[in-house]
């Protein structure tokens, strides 16, 4: 009886295995930014693939697409600085508003 329970409970793990999770979301997660912002040109760091950018939804940073010997992954789009570079989030309000309305 474990037997074939077990054996069952393998085959499901197995077959779950083989989806492809890269953001829970059933979007597309190739979609590319075509054109990048002047801006964010100027201040990229060279090092970087500029022809596969997006932005990350989860925190709203831009990131690029790494080529490596083994994976293909998204690394943060970085300045010259070794800043990540992002957009500014329409519903964070500054910091400063806050102080002065207290």
């Amino acid at each position: 009886m474990k037997n074939p329970v077990l054996l069952g409970a393998a085959a499901t793990l197995f077959l779950a295995s083989c989806e492809n999770f890269e953001g829970g979301t059933n979007t597309p997660t190739n979609q590319f930014i075509r054109e990048l912002p002047e801006a964010v040109l100027e201040i990229a760091a060279p090092y970087q693939d500029l022809s596969a950018v997006r932005i990350d939804p989860a925190d709203g940073c831009y990131v690029y697409r790494h080529v490596g010997p083994v994976e293909t992954t998204f690394l943060p789009l970085r300045s010259v600085r070794g800043r990540p570079i992002c957009t500014q989030r329409p519903d964070a309000a500054p910091e400063d508003d806050e102080a002065t309305n207290s």
